[in-house]
């Protein structure tokens, strides 16, 4: 047996052995269904939020547009984020429906390393991009800015889809997915936030939530 035929053997090996994704490898932190109400979750604005059912699904879903939550920078109005879970490395998988077509900008929002109000990270699902919708974007003390330039518009209709949110800090990747969980809808690179909360909701837009699973690395305590 030849050494370079040892390498090619051992190299196999090796990526039979790993993970086909670095998000597999993380554990699972968080799950709900809603079947047991929303306790665990953290709204901006509880009154905007209504627990109820869509079939066999128990759903956590807004009931309004714009609810009483007004930031001190232009920003989501609609932020549901989890309690006591301050993560790194993140990815959240969930479905949502759209309850309310309002056309171009219709949408939902991922919230991922939320340091607080005026400092976190989101993904704008907005059903037609322009620099202020279906982007990826940052709050860093001020109005939110995009951190992509994406043409691809979100598929909205009145069905349930999947989507799926990528952090990972020390590449500073953040890839959304949204149905197709292999291949992104978005990709940005940031390192500014590396830390923080996860949550879900919307920019002003109606939506019904459900299987929410968030995988991730804890936070250092005062990261």
């Amino acid at each position: 047996m030849t050494p370079r035929f040892l390498l090619l053997s051992l190299l196999l090996a090796l990526a039979v052995a790993l993970p086909a994704r670095a998000d597999e490898a993380l554990p699972l932190v968080f799950e709900e269904t809603f079947a047991h109400g929303a306790d665990r979750w953290e709204p901006t604005d509880p009154a905007a939020w209504t627990l109820g059912r869509d079939g066999d699904r128990a759903v956590w879903g807004l009931n309004t547009r714009i609810s009483n939550y007004q930031p001190k920078v232009r920003s989501p109005h609609n932020v549901a984020l989890v309690k006591d879970l301050q993560l790194t490395d993140t990815v959240i998988t969930f479905q949502v429906k759209s309850t309310r077509d309002t056309g171009g900008h219709r949408d939902c929002c991922v919230f991922f390393n939320w340091r607080d109000p005026e400092h976190f990270y989101y993904v704008h699902l907005g059903a037609k991009p322009d620099p202020a919708s279906g982007q990826i974007m940052i709050v860093d003390g001020a109005a939110r800015r995009p951190l992509t330039k994406n043409t691809r518009p979100v598929p909205w209709d009145d069905q349930w889809h999947t989507v799926k949110l990528v952090r990972d800090v020390d590449s500073g990747r953040i890839a959304v997915f949204f149905d197709d969980l292999e291949t992104p809808l978005m990709e940005a690179i940031d390192k500014t936030f590396t830390s923080g909360r996860v949550g879900i909701g919307s920019f002003d837009d109606m939506n019904d939530f459900t299987a929410v699973k968030v995988l991730g690395r804890k936070a250092d305590a005062g990261k």
